[in-house]
């Protein structure tokens, strides 16, 4: 099948139609809100008033941006409780480099993350510029804003740290653990889902183009402050680079099931059967 223009709206979508949509929604919903998460354990933790508020902001961003992309689901009848609060865990998409715990007080570990994170969100985002799903691209403009400042924040605290000797050697450390889950943000959910969403056009790139082309980006820039980048030299991704757990599949690390108590714990506390919406919908301003 040759790549569509423009699909239907959301109630006129064909049943594969919709799962692809779904299924693409869900991964970059989930990335954001499990990022999000993850920052603000670094409130009031950060090295200088300045990065603190820096992180919380940017924290805050990447939860505006689940919002979005959760609301775009909400578009097939999902409640916002099914999405998060009482969502199975197990269910959950999102890539393991936004789930592993930070490495304690160790201000490189949200820095490289963010680093690896957000250049691969630079270069996602770009492939969904000229979705064929109109309610999608209509909200990727309002994200590309915001995570430029995120790019900019992570590349300049990199190299301010690359440039000690300490520094440079706890970068070095981190780079090494959580480089192999950085390339799980381009692993599939499902590969025959991802090949419909290319083929639909849903997102003009696939997968395996985004992440050479993150490679690509990445791995010259860290070379350039001396960083050794643990892949091959020609460059290949095989298996073996990978971590056992990739999240994709929505197989997770025994650190995401804490996560997700956590961060439920007071809904359910609280005996809670709905939840109230922070953020509006932009469809409704």
């Amino acid at each position: 099948m040759s790549v569509i223009d423009h699909l239907s709206g959301p109630e006129d979508l064909a049943p594969d139609e919709r799962e692809a949509v779904e299924t693409l929604l869900y991964r970059l919903a989930d990335d954001e809100f499990v990022l999000a998460e993850r920052y603000t354990e670094w409130q009031v933790r950060s090295p200088t008033l300045e990065s603190d508020l820096a992180l919380s902001n940017i924290a805050q961003d990447e939860l505006g941006h689940a919002r979005l992309w959760y609301d775009l689901l909400e578009d097939f009848g999902h409640e916002e409780a099914d999405l998060l609060w009482e969502r199975d865990p197990e269910t959950f998409t999102h890539s393991t480099l936004v789930e592993l715990p930070f490495e304690s007080g160790d201000w490189a570990d949200p820095i490289v993350r963010s680093y690896l994170y957000d250049e691969a969100e630079h270069l996602r985002l770009q492939a969904l510029e000229d979705s064929s799903y109109p309610r999608l691209e209509d909200r990727v403009g309002k994200v590309q804003g915001e995570e430029r400042y995120h790019r900019e924040h992570a590349t300049n605290w990199l190299e301010r740290l690359a440039s000690t000797e300490e520094g440079h050697e706890r970068v070095q450390t981190t780079l090494d653990r959580l480089f192999p889950h950085a390339l799980t943000l381009f692993q599939p959910v499902d590969p025959e889902i991802e090949a419909r969403i290319d083929e639909y056009g849903i997102r003009t790139q696939s997968l395996d183009a985004l992440g050479q082309q993150w490679l690509e980006t990445v791995v010259p820039f860290l070379e350039s402050l001396g960083l050794a980048v643990p892949i091959a030299e020609d460059g290949a991704v095989t298996a073996d680079d990978l971590p056992e757990t990739i999240g994709r599949d929505a197989n997770h690390t025994e650190d995401w099931f804490d996560l997700y108590e956590e961060f439920t714990y007071t809904y359910h506390d609280l005996g809670r059967d709905s939840a109230e919406r922070i953020m509006s919908d932009p469809d409704d301003q």
